[in-house]
C-alpha cells in the first residue's frame, strides 16, 4: 500500500469524527431550540397571553412576520453576522415560535398534542437515521423538494379563502410526506457538508454550519409535528 493510501486511511477516522461532532452539535442546538419553544408556549399559556393573542389577531400576525424575518435574516447572515448574534437570533426565533404555537392548546386536546409530539419524535428519529445511513444520494432531489414545498405553501394560502375541509386534509397528508422526506434530505446534506475538505480546520465554520443545520432540522420537526397534529389531532 502506498503512502497516499495510508494517508487517506488516517484521514477517514478524522472525517468520521468531525461528522459525528458536527451532527452532535446540530442535534444539541435543535433540542435546545425545541426546549425553548416548549417553554415559551407553556409560559404564554400560563400567563394568559394566549387569550390576548386570540382577542388581538394583530399580535399573531406581527409574531408570524417576526418569525419570517428572523429566518430570512439567519439564512442571509449566516456567513456575515457575528456567531453570537446568529446564536441569539435562533433562540429568539424559537421562543417567538413557542408564543404562536401556544394556540394549539386552545384548539386540540392535551392528549392529542402529546401523541403528535411522540409520533413526530419517532418519525423524525427514524428518518434522520435513514438520512445518515442510506446510500441513495438524496441531495439530487433538492429541487423536487423545493417545488413540493412551494406547492404546499400555495395550496395552504388558497385554502385560507376556500376553507375546504377536503383540501385541508390533503394538505395535511402532503405536509407529513414532504417534511418526513425533508428530514432525511437535510440530515444527509448536513452530514455531507461536514465532510468537505477544510471544514475541520475552521472551528467558526463548524459552529455556523451546526447552527444552520439545527435550524433546518428544527423547522422540519416543527412542521412535521403541526401537520401530524392537524391530521390526527382531536379538536376541543
Amino acid at each position: 500500500m502506498s503512502f497516499f493510501d495510508n494517508s487517506m486511511e488516517r484521514q477517514k477516522p478524522i472525517a468520521a469524527e468531525l461528522m459525528r461532532n458536527v451532527m452532535q452539535q446540530v442535534y444539541l442546538y435543535m433540542m435546545m431550540g425545541l426546549f425553548t419553544t416548549a417553554a415559551a408556549a407553556f409560559a404564554t399559556l400560563q400567563t394568559g397571553l394566549t387569550d390576548t393573542i386570540v382577542q388581538n389577531p394583530i399580535i399573531l400576525i406581527a409574531a408570524i412576520i417576526g418569525e419570517l424575518l428572523l429566518v430570512m435574516a439567519l439564512g442571509m447572515g449566516i456567513n456575515r453576522m457575528a456567531y453570537g448574534t446568529l446564536f441569539s437570533m435562533f433562540f429568539v426565533y424559537s421562543a417567538l415560535n413557542g408564543v404562536t404555537l401556544s394556540l394549539i392548546f386552545l384548539a386540540y386536546t392535551t392528549g392529542s398534542i402529546t401523541s403528535a409530539f411522540v409520533s413526530t419524535a419517532c418519525l423524525f428519529g427514524a428518518m434522520s437515521i435513514v438520512g445518515m445511513t442510506t446510500k441513495v444520494d438524496l441531495t439530487k432531489y433538492g429541487s423536487f423538494f423545493l417545488m413540493a414545498l412551494i406547492g404546499l405553501i400555495v395550496a395552504s394560502v388558497i385554502n385560507i379563502f376556500l376553507r375546504s375541509s377536503g383540501l385541508d386534509f390533503m394538505i395535511s397528508i402532503a405536509g407529513v410526506l414532504i417534511f418526513t422526506a425533508l428530514t432525511a434530505y437535510d440530515t444527509q446534506r448536513i452530514q455531507r457538508m461536514a465532510s468537505y475538505p477544510g471544514v475541520s480546520e475552521n472551528p467558526d465554520l463548524v459552529r455556523r454550519m451546526s447552527l444552520m443545520g439545527a435550524l433546518h432540522l428544527y423547522l422540519d420537526f416543527i412542521n412535521l409535528f403541526i401537520y401530524l397534529l392537524r391530521l390526527f389531532g382531536k379538536r376541543r
